[in-house]
């Protein structure tokens, strides 16, 4: 079995008391989910985020690795692919998605990006994220 992994990040940003989420949509099927991709020869999993996240949207990110959620799948016979997901917290950039992967990029609170992306293991994966945040303590 051949196997694959690729790192990203579940991007938000705080407004007062409230919290958004980036989405994409990938052109690659016209899915709605969380910028990520393969990681490259010597880079670890953080430095693959960080460069998908900029690369598919512009964006830069402070990421926050203790939240790290794994998603295992098998995109085709014979393959299996695990998907490694951080926090990571808006600190600039200028937002503009990569003509080649991605056709829109949004930001939605999280309960409407529950119902925005396409896979069920992306829900999942936002469930684990807003658990983290609740758990995080108010930022000053």
């Amino acid at each position: 079995m051949k196997k694959e992994k690729s790192c990203g990040a579940i991007v938000y940003r705080q407004r007062d008391s409230w919290v958004e989420v980036l989405l994409i949509c990938h052109k690659n099927g016209g899915h709605w989910a969380f910028p990520k991709g393969h990681v490259e020869k010597g880079e670890n999993e953080e430095e693959t985020a960080l460069r998908e996240i900029k690369e598919e949207t512009g964006l830069k990110v402070k990421l926050d690795t203790s939240f790290r959620h794994v998603v295992a799948y098998s995109p085709k016979p014979g393959v299996l692919k695990d998907v490694v997901y951080f926090a990571g917290r808006l600190s600039g950039g200028d937002q503009k998605a990569q003509v080649e992967e991605v056709t829109g990029i949004q930001w939605e609170p999280p309960q409407q990006a529950l119902s925005t992306v396409t896979y069920e293991n992306d829900r999942e994966t936002l469930r684990a994220f807003l658990r983290w945040w609740e758990g995080q303590p108010p930022v000053k």
